[in-house]
């Protein structure tokens, strides 16, 4: 079972958020499309993008591919989304 926390959710919503502007953005492809293009699940994208599932790190390095960026870029993108002071640990 995964453990779920206020910063996991927040997470996973921007994870989501930012996969589904930046393929709309910089593909223009449905998500079917890209799914079905980069070997991806149809419903496995689509819960993703709508922050419903935690997903494989490997899983977002292909989405980045498919995006059409580099992992790194897309982290820092996702960093910068959630702000300078996010951390999923609280010391």
């Amino acid at each position: 079972m995964q453990y779920r926390t206020e910063k996991t959710l927040q997470l996973r919503k921007v994870l989501g958020k930012k996969i589904k502007e930046l393929r709309n953005e910089l593909t223009g492809l449905s998500g079917n499309m890209l799914a079905n293009s980069y070997d991806i699940g149809n419903g496995n994208l689509s819960r993703i993008e709508n922050g419903i599932v935690d997903c494989k790190f490997i899983t977002v390095w292909k989405i980045a591919e498919a995006l059409g960026i580099k992992f790194s870029d897309f982290a820092k993108l996702l960093e910068d989304e959630l702000g300078e002071d996010f951390k999923l640990i609280d010391q």
